[in-house]
């Protein structure tokens, strides 16, 4: 790579016409896109790569759709045309150059020509993918026909909301290079996210899938695996605890003064993500690790902790890892089997781990030692990839209630049975949705799902006499949350007396809600902000160790953008390294502050 030939502060001291020409062929043959950045410039200039990113950003997703649809149309086909006319422009011919498509197979290169042509009678547009990938070294030619591949099955709407931001990865890629900038902190934590990742359960790993369940061989690998790289970064105390999690302190320059609590799980749910959990490990790993390699002491201590379970996959043990360090371990958690009639007691003496509530009961933590808990976590939703901004402020995890039901009425003749005296089960639970959706779409931050349904003994020409289903409630506030429960309880009875049914309705989870603590927002806020990026306050609407953690103590946490329309527990999940990057600088700008 050449020496970069562009500051901000040349950027920034330059006028209006400098300003785009110094921007050339970041967006392709768009120069609209850096006239109006220009035009949103701050007095001051843009205090960063990433508020030149935003703001470029930005003006895309202002733009009129006909503007958007030619920003799109601008780019060529991927081992189209332009490509083998050598027409591209020099960074498409880099980045197609880097993906390998200049080299493809005649086999390779006649499916991407059929999937140009499938796309585009489709879409009408080109198929939009940042060939550098989320690291911005390349995707393989196979990743590249398997996404596109898949994408050519979504929504238009959708498709071309994804494209803008594969046009914006690729900008965001260009930018760096212009700039000379590589992500090396986000890059560190992707490989070893990457990395641990080739630890999987069998009947999963062989298969190219992730999975990762409570203390199975490729769980204990992660463990050890954690705990190595936390003595490599420079941790003054590893160890693996009497239930698995992996602890990592980082003394402070009084090694009795209180320390800041943070980390995340490192189990995963069955043929799931890289980064869910996980992140929130490696991130304040690298700042411990650079922490050392300067030779630096924060006046705190740093605890970090890699909880060994989350998820509750194989037992019914949701949070076990946080739950001991707030004294909530269950002791009836220890009796129970999982499907295979592996008992948790006798599971856990199995891998070294003494099983007793003595020892578990040791692991709580006095809050008096502690300043709070922060958690560094993928989003896990759409909104911040929406709203193209890396980086959000979580404001409170959701408080849920979760439901198993059933609707009994009466299985009958579907032929012969006249529509007014039907007792139709799955009929009342399909009116029960509806208005789950109706009446949790009225009011802001409350969300409500039903995930499972199931008629039993179905049949086509049968009317349901039973109707299976589940309900999961959530919202920001437990008054939120039981004001919801309740509507959805009495219209359940309603519509089951007036359709002459009847029902069960059997709680199985109650969660509180878990609001951030306003000092510790604000920190990561100020922490945001000093990045040059806006602040994004948003609930979540998943459940974290952060939700365990503030039975004890104050905590709030960050928010990572994801990939791929911010899917989670799903192959698909993704980060970028640019992101993590500045996920990192934030985590470093809060251990700054205090």
């Amino acid at each position: 790579m050449s020496t970069p030939a562009l500051t901000l502060d040349l950027l920034n001291a330059a006028g209006p016409e400098r300003f785009v020409a110094l921007l050339d062929g970041i967006y392709e043959h768009s120069p609209w896109i850096a006239q109006r950045a220009f035009a949103a410039r701050p007095v001051q200039g843009f205090a960063s790569l990433a508020a030149l990113k935003h703001a470029m950003a930005s003006a895309v997703r202002d733009a009129t759709p006909g503007e958007q649809l030619g920003l799109i149309r601008a780019h060529p086909e991927l081992a189209g045309k332009a490509m083998v006319a050598k027409s591209l422009t020099a960074e498409s011919t880099r980045e197609q150059r880097t993906a390998g498509l200049t080299d493809c197979t005649p086999e390779e290169f006649a499916r991407l020509q059929q999937l140009n042509a499938d796309y585009n009678a489709r879409f009408g547009w080109p198929f939009i993918l940042a060939v550098r990938g989320p690291r911005g070294d390349g995707l393989s030619r196979q990743q590249i026909i398997d996404t596109f591949a898949r994408r050519l099955n979504g929504h238009p709407d959708i498709e071309r909301a994804e494209c803008l931001r594969h046009i914006h990865r690729i900008a965001e890629i260009r930018l760096n290079d212009k700039f000379g900038v590589t992500p090396a902190l986000g890059n560190q934590v992707w490989d070893w996210a990457e990395s641990l990742a080739r630890f999987s359960d069998p009947g999963f790993a062989e298969n190219g899938q992730l999975t990762v369940l409570y203390l199975t061989e490729a769980h204990r690998a992660v463990a050890a695996q954690l705990a190595d790289w936390m003595r490599e970064c420079g941790f003054d105390e590893v160890s693996i605890d009497a239930v698995g999690n992996v602890v990592g302190v980082y003394h402070g320059e009084d090694r009795e003064a209180q320390r800041l609590l943070t980390g995340s799980h490192y189990d995963t749910v069955r043929n799931g993500g890289k980064y869910d959990g996980r992140l929130g490990i490696l991130v304040p790993m690298v700042c411990v690790r650079e922490l050392k390699r300067q030779g630096r002491r924060l006046k705190h201590g740093i605890e970090v902790v890699g909880f060994s379970e989350e998820e509750g996959q194989r037992y019914k043990a949701t949070f076990l890892g946080s739950s001991a360090l707030v004294g909530r371990f269950d002791p009836a958690w220890l009796d129970q089997a999982d499907a295979d009639g592996v008992v948790l007691r006798e599971l856990m003496q199995g891998a070294g781990l003494p099983a007793t509530m003595e020892a578990i009961h040791a692991l709580r933590r006095d809050p008096a030692r502690y300043l709070g808990f922060v958690e560094v976590h993928i989003e896990q939703g759409p909104v911040l990839n929406e709203l193209d901004l890396p980086l959000g402020i979580v404001t409170s995890i959701n408080g849920s209630i979760r439901y198993v039901g059933e609707v009994r009425g009466l299985a009958s003749h579907a032929g012969t049975t006249p529509m007014g005296r039907r007792r139709d089960a799955a009929a009342a639970v399909a009116e029960l949705i509806l208005y789950v959706e109706e009446r949790a779409g009225a009011v802001p931050d409350v969300v409500g799902t039903v995930g499972q349904l199931q008629v039993p003994s179905g049949s086509i020409n049968v009317i349901p006499g039973r109707c299976r289903f589940s309900l999961d409630l959530r919202a920001t506030t437990d008054a939120a949350r039981d004001a919801l429960d309740a509507d959805v309880r009495q219209r359940l009875a309603e519509i089951c007396e007036r359709r002459g049914l009847g029902f069960t309705l059997e709680r199985t989870e109650s969660a509180a809600a878990a609001p951030s603590a306003p000092v510790w927002q604000a920190r990561w806020e100020a922490a945001v902000l000093a990045l040059g990026l806006p602040v994004h306050r948003l609930p979540s609407g998943a459940g974290h160790d952060a939700m365990k953690l503030h039975q004890a103590m104050p905590q709030a946490m960050l928010f990572q953008r994801g990939l791929n329309l911010g899917i989670s527990h799903n192959p698909l999940e993704a980060i970028s390294n640019d992101d993590t990057e500045l996920c990192v600088r934030a985590f470093q700008a809060l251990l700054d502050g205090l």
